[in-house]
């Protein structure tokens, strides 16, 4: 990963702390979800394996430098800044919530402490892949809730915003709860379960039908999905009756999916090939996959491809990464923004989730036992990971625990009231403290 995967504006900012004589001002910067979407009742978070790796092996390259030395930004930078970015790595502290924890509006992902140059310069990668990864993995945790226990298979790569991002669509989504993905570097990368038989180009690319049909048996054998509206649906299913077992099942990607499945299901089952399963695909969100579901469709499983790898009904996340401290030696001074509907609470946080609520406090306070268990965890403490990670699988099932405790009206794919996030007494008194040094006017 390229030092210079960032905005401008933070290397200039970089450059004119270093200018200041403020390298050896600590700042803590926080990244949360100013709001949610309006149509998610709460987000998973995920993203954080990235971040520590970029965290891990970030640095600038002789190129890089000499890039930035080039610019005309940089004309009146003092030259020892560009000595100090060759030997520039992060040696700071990384608090996050666990991948796979639900969140809510204003809650803490990610903390970062750290000499207020290192802090400054991880902003942009930080804000790209907690947004990126939380907004696919909310995606799919819906898309799971709504198929009731049956299988989700990520497939959007081909649709995703980028190759890289099909990778990570890939990871995000098995976070949020989905079986597998399509995307085979995904799999390799992450160790996550990998999915897929043949396009409708396999079916096309014979003579006739049934070659394919064969063809593709002959090679995949138990684990064989026949594509069966390459031409008609029905005729499919009755020639994938006739070629019979090994098979898996069946896949239906157009038409009236659900009035197919139907009609597919009895030719199966007509054939003695009850136990083999109808996988459905195409265009589908956790909208339709609820009405299949209500309907009593005999639908197995499903792919979900451009609506997962994009999150299409909510593809942004209002994510922020702001200042909320920053010291030198034994002074601290508080930092909050008080513009309207931009404001934020000064003070590095906790959060604590109870059966029926969360708590955001400052991070040093004192806790009665009714706040609920904390939520925000040490991850990398001088610029040093501090344990092995979760495995993608324990990722997946912390996520699934954590979604079934929630509140049962924030399962629901329609609005509901929002979580209540409560804010400790001692951090509003904070934050007016802050507001009345501010001179800011209510």
């Amino acid at each position: 990963m390229s030092a210079l995967n960032t905005d401008l504006y933070e290397l200039t900012m970089a450059a004119g702390y270093f200018a200041a004589g403020k390298t050896d001002e600590i700042a803590t910067f926080e990244l949360s979800v100013r709001r949610l979407p309006p149509q998610r009742n709460f987000l998973i978070a995920a993203g954080l394996a990235q971040a520590v790796d970029y965290l891990s092996t970030l640095s600038f390259q002789r190129e890089e430098i000499d890039y930035l030395r080039s610019l005309e930004q940089f004309k009146n930078t003092p030259p020892d800044f560009f000595d100090y970015l060759a030997k520039f790595r992060f040696t700071g502290d990384l608090f996050a919530v666990p991948e796979g924890t639900p969140i809510f509006a204003n809650e803490p992902i990610a903390i970062i402490r750290a000499p207020i140059i290192e802090a400054q310069l991880v902003e942009t990668y930080l804000l790209s892949t907690f947004a990126f990864q939380t907004m696919v993995a909310s995606k799919a945790a819906r898309c799971v809730m709504a198929a009731n226990g049956r299988p989700i298979i990520e497939f959007g790569s081909r649709r995703a915003h980028s190759p890289a991002a099909g990778v990570l669509a890939g990871r995000a989504a098995f976070i949020g709860g989905c079986a597998g993905t399509s995307n085979t570097e995904s799999g390799m990368r992450f160790g996550i379960p990998v999915f897929g038989t043949a396009a409708h180009s396999w079916t096309m690319a014979f003579p006739t039908e049934e070659e394919s049909f064969r063809a593709l048996q002959r090679l995949l054998g138990e684990s064989t999905v026949f594509l069966l509206d390459t031409y008609d649906t029905i005729e499919g299913a009755q020639l994938a009756a006739k070629v019979g077992k090994p098979l898996w099942g069946v896949r239906l990607d157009s038409g009236d999916i659900a009035g197919l499945a139907r009609q597919v299901r009895g030719i199966l089952d007509r054939a003695g090939l009850r136990e083999a399963k109808i996988f459905a695909s195409g265009d589908l969100d956790e909208y339709r996959i609820a009405e299949f579901v209500q309907s009593g469709a005999p639908i197995d499983a499903y792919g979900v491809g451009t609506q997962l790898a994009t999150s299409a009904d909510a593809p942004t996340l209002s994510v922020v990464y702001k200042l909320v401290e920053i010291g030198k030696g034994d002074q601290v001074r508080y930092a909050a923004k008080f513009s309207d509907e931009k404001s934020t609470l000064p003070g590095a946080k906790q959060i604590y989730r109870s059966p029926t609520h969360d708590t955001l406090t400052l991070h040093n306070e004192c806790k009665p036992e009714s706040f609920g268990a904390p939520l925000v965890c040490p991850v990398m403490i001088d610029g040093i990971p501090l344990e092995m990670r979760s495995s993608i699988t324990e990722l997946k099932a912390r996520a699934q625990k954590a979604i079934a405790a929630l509140p049962k009206e924030l399962l629901s794919l329609e609005p509901v009231e929002p979580y209540r996030v409560e804010i400790s007494p001692q951090l509003l008194a904070l934050a007016e403290e802050v507001r009345r040094q501010r001179h800011v006017v209510r």
